[in-house]
């Protein structure tokens, strides 16, 4: 999706009629003439439903409600694959960095993909927006002046995903883990918290990421005699885990199995025949709220389904992204940042938003419910909301943080 520059000509013919708006242009510092965002994300592997296609729909409508343009100058997207590897994410992101003059690069729903788009960032004094992948140190030990992180890390996550369950009696807990950094994080911050609520993690397996194929995994698992099995990942593989569980018999027994991870879409396509009763920790539901009916709207218009955390997400970083530039006046890195950190952020996707110091945006989160079958009432009619906990309680405090740019 492409916007036309709009003329010197035009603006001073705008300029005749309303001179503030025509002012506010002429005092705007914009790189280029345009400010340009890079959407790099999964838009053919596991994790396509829950970013992909959809995250890419969302941005375009953040730009949408600006109009296509900010402070007078057009907005720009351009889009690609990462495929998961972060190799040709370095790849991509050097391109549209040196040659395109991408001011941003944003969604990189993979953590190592992340990662090494960050360096890059930062190397060139551009900009990242990290939407779709969650590993802590992404704003912790590897944190970058640079970088906003904005939907979720594997801390919150397991944070309000686990504890409670411990209490619910389920003790002993057995790990179906992916072996890449997210799963690590998910799998790591699960056991702190599960041990810190009086619970013990019996053991561990990990799989190649991405997979297909879990049974040798899942027999593992029940042989463990665990209370509860965690599958520490996302996607495709979460819903391929799920299923073969549940053909191997996993929740049987009073053995039942917990998705560290999971979205709406895994819900959907999983059916709430099979998701149903689950409980699990989300940062978004599309009925939320007025606010988030209102977005969903939009991007049922254009997907025909309901939006997931991670696009949902997409759309609020984008559109607190552009309003910092109309703030700031300027698309440089280190004023929209300091901006974006000044500002309560109440949208579609975040209550009770703040960015902080450690450049993590921390938010309301919520421990969901999947509707059986019977409860549902209406289309992606899916979760109830059983208990919101405040971003202050969800994501780990500053006061632990190994981010350099924390000061103590």
């Amino acid at each position: 999706m492409k916007f036309t520059h709009i003329s010197a000509a035009v603006l001073a013919s705008i300029a005749l009629l309303q001179g503030s708006a025509f002012a506010q242009t002429a005092g705007a510092k914009i790189s280029d003439g345009v400010v340009k965002i890079g959407v790099l994300t999964d838009i053919n592997g596991p994790f396509m439903d829950n970013v992909g296609k959809g995250s890419i729909v969302a941005t375009e409508i953040a730009v949408e409600e600006f109009g296509g343009k900010v402070l007078g100058f057009p907005i720009e997207v351009v889009i690609a694959d990462h495929q998961n590897k972060a190799d040709i994410a370095s790849t991509k992101a050097r391109e549209w960095l040196d040659r395109d003059k991408v001011d941003a690069v944003t969604e990189l729903g993979n953590s190592a993909v992340a990662l090494s788009v960050m360096r890059i960032a930062q190397e060139k004094n551009r900009m990242s927006i990290v939407t779709g992948a969650g590993a802590v140190r992404i704003s912790n030990e590897d944190c970058s002046p640079n970088n906003v992180h904005w939907v979720y890390d594997s801390y919150a996550l397991a944070n309000v995903g686990t504890k409670s369950l411990v209490k619910r009696g389920f003790k002993t807990w057995y790990y179906l883990t992916a072996d890449y950094a997210f799963g690590h994080s998910l799998e790591g911050d699960g056991k702190r918290f599960i041990e810190d609520a009086g619970g013990k993690v019996v053991g561990t397996s990990r799989y190649p990421f991405p997979g297909n194929d879990f049974a040798s995994y899942i027999l593992k698992a029940q042989e463990s005699k665990a209370n509860a099995v965690a599958i520490a990942t996302a996607g495709l593989d979460l819903q391929n885990a799920i299923k073969q569980g549940r053909e191997f018999g996993l929740g049987a027994g009073g053995q039942v199995s917990v998705a560290m991870l999971m979205s709406i879409m895994d819900v959907h396509g999983l059916g709430l025949k099979n998701a149903g009763g689950m409980m699990f920790a989300e940062t978004f539901y599309w009925d939320r709220d007025d606010d988030s009916r209102q977005f969903a709207d939009k991007f049922f218009k254009k997907m025909k389904r309901m939006p997931t955390a991670l696009q949902a997400g997409q759309y609020s970083a984008i559109r607190t992204y552009l309003k910092a530039i109309e703030q700031a006046k300027t698309d440089d890195v280190a004023e929209v940042i300091k901006t974006m950190k000044t500002m309560n952020i109440n949208d579609a996707f975040a209550k009770n938003g703040k960015l902080r110091d450690d450049g993590k945006m921390i938010h309301d989160m919520y421990l969901v419910k999947v509707k059986t079958p019977a409860e549902s009432k209406k289309p992606w009619d899916y979760y109830s909301i059983e208990e919101t906990v405040p971003g202050n309680e969800a994501f780990e405090s500053l006061s632990q943080s190994k981010c350099s740019l924390v000061k103590k």
